[in-house]
């Protein structure tokens, strides 16, 4: 049985079990490592159970994906790829230990990771470039907290290496092995709910990934986490600063993130909702246009007069840099 049906059916697993869990699957690497092999393609999927040995091994030893698949591909599980080979850059011992910072997600959380991005890859690659990391579970222990977002930090050289993460999650094993085993109640994130009918076998297994458009981003030095955001424009216009300031101040981190892409990065992910001060000014400015048009005076000799307007009169907007 694989990690992720095992969750699925062991639904109200304790600390102490979750973590047991976690060590085994960071022992196993930790002799991957050993023999200076790279596994490429660590997920929940060949995270497999041993009911006989009752311990837990990792599958798939080694796997590097189809040999004719192009120079530009990726091939693995995208929830789980680390950031630096989304963009390009090739997997490494710190790219493993990524995934692992995710695997240890699932385990405390018993959810797959971003099942909310089922159906949009190129979204889901670009924010986890920029830094997006599933929301951790508020009862999760600080150590084990720890230890994940180190893990899954954005720059390869602050995760740790297998043998420091070995050593540091054995600790947390041993103090957990003398705690009660008080049942884990597993928390709704973000609204999202799984149901082992619902799920869909896209995030089950590894597949090849081309990001054409993909260009060499800048890794942001603190993680986002996939929260729902809410941006309007206020109907008062005289109150148009102070709400956007406060908005813009809650989501400075997030929109920072976004002033790098070009124009052809730009139409690739236009599902994205997120807009930055700029834009949300520029917006403004165009509702502003829209009231002023809408005030003039219909019976105006010069406003009816069609010898005065150009035809792409009505389609006129503020460009981005200002009056």
């Amino acid at each position: 049985m694989d990690l992720r049906k095992y969750l699925q059916i062991n639904n109200q697993l304790t600390w102490k079990q979750k973590i047991r869990i976690a060590f085994e699957i960071i022992d196993s690497l930790f002799f991957i490592h050993l023999e200076k092999a790279i596994h490429r393609d660590l997920h929940s999927g060949n995270i497999l159970y041993s009911k006989y040995n009752d311990r837990w091994f990792i599958s798939d030893l080694g796997f590097c994906g189809p040999a004719d698949k192009s120079s530009k591909s990726i091939y693995g599980n995208l929830p789980y790829i680390a950031p630096e080979v989304i963009n390009g850059k090739g997997y490494t011992f710190k790219s493993d230990i990524y995934s692992v910072a995710i695997l240890m997600w699932e385990i405390s959380t018993g959810y797959s990771p971003f099942i909310d991005y089922e159906h949009n890859d190129y979204e889901l690659a670009m924010n986890i470039i920029d830094g997006m990391r599933p929301e951790i579970a508020s009862d999760t222990p600080l150590e084990y907290k720890s230890l994940m977002k180190q893990c899954w930090d954005d720059n390869p050289s602050n995760r740790l290496d297998i043998q420091s993460l070995r050593e540091k999650m054995n600790e947390i094993h041993l103090l957990y092995q003398n705690m009660p085993n008080e049942v884990f109640q597993a928390k709704k994130l973000n609204n999202i709910e799984i149901k082992i009918s619902d799920t869909s076998s896209r995030l089950f297994t590894s597949k090849i990934y081309q990001f054409d458009n993909l260009l060499d981003r800048k890794n942001t030095t603190e993680a986002i986490y996939s929260k729902v955001y809410d941006f309007s424009i206020p109907d008062n216009i005289d109150d148009f600063n102070n709400s956007s300031n406060l908005r813009v101040n809650k989501t400075s981190r997030i929109s920072s993130n976004f002033k790098g892409i070009n124009k052809g990065l730009s139409k690739v992910f236009k599902p994205l909702k997120i807009s930055s001060k700029d834009d949300i000014r520029n917006d403004h400015k165009k509702v502003i246009m829209r009231r002023t048009k809408g005030s003039v005076n219909d019976d105006d000799e010069i406003h009816n007069n069609p010898n005065l307007h150009s035809e792409d009169q009505d389609e006129f907007e503020i460009p981005e840099d200002g009056f």
